[in-house]
């Protein structure tokens, strides 16, 4: 077996060789680069964690250089981006890919990042071209390997487009406000419900909005809304899990206004975020970037700073279409029979012969039932669904908002900078170095002839269409309130009396009532960062704290089902990674909605099934009568919860042992930050997974959300990936924290260096560590035929 050794040896001596030769993608201590496309020299200077700073001559020159960063660091998450958002992964990854693909061919996400590009302004397209620019001229002179991703599908690069950026914006649009996922939901579960019930599942319910009867019902019949609600890529939204607050100079230590930001998205290896200071003589702006575009999305700039939650305006509706009896080519329209606008695209699928799809669209928007199936697709007197959303249409300049955030220098600018902002309506807190602190939630938010896009409605009469869109000054906004603060965290921002509809689907108010309670309870002192970064790292579950005492009203079935009762009834609600309580509270409240929803709702229970405090509040209090225990005898909670109990912990007995002390939430609570592409081949997926233990629930301030419905039912998927504070005092000494570290590649020290820093809220401030590696970029010499 001797021989067999050496082979092992031998071919362990080659990988770390090509291991080592891959890690080499990034720069050196020192470096100097001529490039073309540059009119003056550039130098970016990083720290210890790879975080860049960028000096150059002007504005241009400076993107120019946030391209070539990202193409050194980020290029295989770009190129995951944009043949995501193209339609183009099955031209690498074979026929797997191909259901995301078709779907992101029949919206035209690409379609309508390039009309995007053409409504900009020529300033805006500039800093683009000039960003596209800097990926290319990385593209074209690197003398380093590329991201080993490359290597092991046996691809190239293509050169970067316009397009490619303004993609990653669409795919935002699409993740944080893809609300129809949750009409065709409703719709799906209606089916198998009473009437009246679903306002017990989704609470409120409006008394107004429509519910499948008459016309409308008989319309959708012939559509398979199960195989169209399958058709939907897992990323597809509504993503809307965020914070951020400004307190005005009034109440802070410094005197000048305060600003705290945590949008929360996947955790993911990369991240979404990349840490960024750049300089100019008309630019000096700090935050984060998301590689693929060139401004600031989150951040500060010398006078300004900002932060984001998502608004969950209702910025998008499905359409029942009634094709025509009399030619399937047509559907009915209020002015009589339209022919569906037709275009035939061609999927590259690696390993197989190329797709044809026929994407068609109505005057709402792209028809999205193709997907799911033939019912009624082709069928004269059939109906279809289509799309109709705001981010589609092609005078969308929402990029251009952004841009101008970045240069803004009071609240003036930045509000008329918002004017050109489309999707997705986002909740935007302000502050500014004269004292002013600002709320405004732009984009254009729908207004409806009827209905407020519950569930899909019919699509030709016109009684449910778009007459026109809520005028910006009648926009949610407010400047220097009384109270000296703004708070957004997902919750409801208007009154009853908005004379507007915004949405119904706004997020439980927990995290907002929390943040308020912490900022109430400081009202006789001036607030400091410190402090901002202990509400950020808040772990109180106003959910627990509502459902533990109607929870734990039960007779136990046994010693362990007691002993868990009482730790809950003596705990104080906080979720915290070395306390057992929290995870037998969650284990414990999956296990009782599986219990009440399973069995009535059949084959939509798992899209439905997910932490929802209101409605099990709902049932407890008000709808005893959903409880249906196995002997079938209705409004017994009771003993549907003590049989809940006793699953839930023996469940958790047979994954973390019969010892309920050793139970802690960190064993279950970790964030994987699982690798966008080697954890999804086998036999290395492992190498790449992180699990880091971490604090936080479905609705503490410092939130880490989970997935019910999957193999790892507890771990942390979803959180606050960027975490933001900025007192306006001092710009220069805002603190950031990004997971899990600046590198996309895996090989990298950078890869994921601020996990663990990131988890523990060891703060970074920008240009606050040492300089460690400096790259000079140079403008090409003539001689060099530039």
């Amino acid at each position: 077996m001797r021989w067999v050794a050496r082979i092992v040896l031998i071919v362990g001596i080659l990988v770390a060789a090509v291991l080592l030769w891959l890690g080499t993608t990034g720069p050196g201590a020192e470096r100097t680069l001529r490039v073309g496309g540059l009119t003056a020299p550039v130098a970016i200077e990083r720290d210890r964690y790879g975080i860049a700073t960028i000096t150059a001559a002007n504005a241009r020159d400076a993107f120019f250089a946030v391209g070539f960063l990202h193409a050194e660091e980020r290029l295989f998450q770009m190129e995951l981006t944009r043949r995501l958002g193209a339609g183009r992964l099955s031209e690498w990854f074979g026929p797997a890919a191909l259901p995301t693909d078709k779907y992101m061919r029949v919206l035209g996400l690409y379609r309508a990042a390039a009309a995007q590009y053409r409504a900009l302004s020529p300033e805006a397209r500039a800093e683009l071209d000039a960003y596209v620019a800097g990926v290319n001229a990385w593209l074209a002179q690197r003398s380093v390997a590329l991201p080993p991703e490359y290597y092991l599908i046996r691809a190239q690069p293509e050169p970067w487009k316009p397009a490619d950026s303004l993609v990653w914006g669409k795919l935002m649009d699409l993740q944080l406000a893809g609300n129809f996922r949750d009409e065709l939901l409703r719709a799906r579960i209606e089916r198998h419900i009473k009437p009246g019930e679903l306002e017990v599942l989704f609470p409120p319910y409006p008394k107004d909005a429509p519910s499948i009867t008459g016309d409308r019902s008989a319309s959708l019949k012939g559509l398979d809304l199960d195989a169209i609600y399958a058709a939907l890529p897992k990323f597809i939204g509504p993503t809307y899990e965020s914070n951020n607050w400004v307190v005005d100079g009034k109440h802070t230590t410094s005197g000048q206004p305060m600003l705290a930001n945590d949008p929360h998205l996947d955790l993911t290896a990369p991240g979404v975020w990349y840490l960024l200071h750049i300089k100019t003589p008309q630019l000096d702006v700090s935050g984060v970037t998301s590689p693929a575009t060139p401004w600031v999305v989150l951040g500060h700039n010398a006078h300004v700073a900002w932060g984001f939650t998502t608004t969950t305006g209702d910025v998008e509706d499905l359409f029942i279409e009634k094709i025509d009896p009399k030619d399937a080519t047509h559907y009915l329209t209020p002015t009589g029979s339209s022919a569906f606008a037709t275009r035939e695209e061609t999927i590259a699928v690696r390993g197989a012969t190329p797709v044809k799809l026929m994407v068609r669209e109505t005057r709402h928007g792209p028809v999205i039932s193709d997907l799911g199936g033939r019912y009624g697709a082709t069928v004269a007197g059939g109906t279809v669904l289509a799309l109709q959303t705001t981010w589609l249409t092609p005078d969308d300049r929402t990029p251009e908002a952004l841009r101008g955030i970045n240069y803004a220098k009071d609240w003036t600018e930045f509000r008329d900078a918002m004017k050109l902002f489309v999707a997705p309506q986002q909740n935007m807190v302000f502050a500014d170095d004269a004292g002013e602190i600002g709320f405004i939630a732009p984009g254009r938010i729908p207004i409806r002839a009827k209905g407020d896009g519950y569930m899909p409605v019919p699509g030709w009469n016109g009684e449910y269409d778009w007459k026109s869109f809520i005028p910006f000054d009648d926009l949610p906004q407010a400047v220097n309130p009384a109270s000296g603060r703004f708070v957004t965290a997902n919750a409801k921002i208007v009154p009853d009396s908005y004379k507007y509809f915004i949405s119904r689907d706004w997020d439980i108010p927990n995290r907002a009532e929390r943040i308020n309670q912490l900022l109430d309870a400081a009202q006789h002192r001036k607030l400091g960062p410190d402090d901002f970064a202990a509400i950020q790292a808040d772990t109180l579950s106003l959910m627990a704290r509502d459902l533990v005492p109607l929870m734990t009203a039960i007779r136990p079935r046994d010693a362990r089902d007691q002993n868990a009762v009482e730790r809950l009834k003596a705990w104080n609600f906080r979720m915290d990674r070395g306390l057992v309580e929290p995870l037998i509270f969650t284990a414990w409240l999956r296990e009782f909605e599986r219990a009440l929803f399973a069995n009535k709702l059949g084959d939509v229970f798992p899209d439905y099934w997910a932490p929802r405090p209101l409605v099990v509040r709902g049932i407890l209090t008000d709808h005893r009568d959903w409880c249906l225990p196995e002997n079938g005898t209705s409004g017994d909670c009771v003993s549907l919860l003590a049989t809940s109990l006793h699953r839930a912990l023996a469940e958790l007995a047979a994954h973390y042992g019969d010892d309920i002390a050793g139970w802690t939430w960190g064993r279950a609570h970790v964030a994987p930050f699982a690798n966008q592409f080697w954890s999804n081949v086998p036999g290395v997926r492992s190498w790449f997974s992180l699990d880091i233990p971490t604090d936080g629930g479905t609705d503490t301030v410092n939130r880490g959300d989970i997935e019910y419905n999957s193999e790892t039912p507890f771990a942390n998927q979803h959180g606050p990936g960027l975490r933001m504070i900025v007192d306006l005092a001092a710009p220069a000494t805002a603190r950031f924290l990004i997971a899990p570290g600046q590198s996309s590649n895996p090989l990298s020290p950078h890869y994921s260096d601020l996990a663990y820093r990131w988890r523990d809220f060891a703060w970074l401030t920008l240009g606050g560590t040492p300089i460690v590696a400096v790259t000079h970029l140079m403008p090409a010499t003539a001689s060099r035929g530039n």
